[in-house]
């Protein structure tokens, strides 16, 4: 079986299929590891990338962008890795406030038991972390 990484390119323009080659030629990549013709791995910076990418240029919701994601994560032929923590990230960016980096520092401390060194009081919204704030 064919093992792709997936480039965040593959999966904005499956998402948003605005070239008229590469939205099919995305759809059909994901329709062949849904087949389980292949496999493809899913990287967090990927996400990360994905994520930007569709929020700015794209301009699509927060909500809309997880979803989106959280379905090509789901997929039978994604794997992804660490999977738990890209979707608790996911879902921590839909929820709050906050950027795609802030919720996956708080997903992997809460994943991993732990604290956070940053100044950044954004992290403060999710209540199941603790930010430690380095003092001169």
């Amino acid at each position: 079986m064919t093992e792709l990484l997936l480039d965040a390119n593959v999966l904005v323009r499956f998402l948003v299929q605005d070239d008229p080659q590469q939205g099919p030629a995305a759809t059909a990549l994901f329709e062949s590891a849904e087949r389980r013709e292949c496999r493809l791995h899913l990287d967090s910076l990927a996400v990360a990338e994905s994520v930007y990418v569709l929020m700015g240029r794209y301009r699509r919701s927060r909500t809309e962008v997880v979803d989106a994601l959280l379905t090509i994560i789901h997929n039978a032929g994604v794997e992804t890795a660490e999977a738990e923590v890209v979707i608790d990230a996911l879902k921590r960016f839909d929820s709050k406030n906050v950027d795609f980096a802030d919720a996956w520092l708080a997903a992997r401390a809460a994943n991993g038991g732990y604290r956070i060194a940053s100044f950044d009081r954004d992290l403060d919204k999710f209540k199941d972390i603790r930010r430690f704030e380095p003092k001169g």
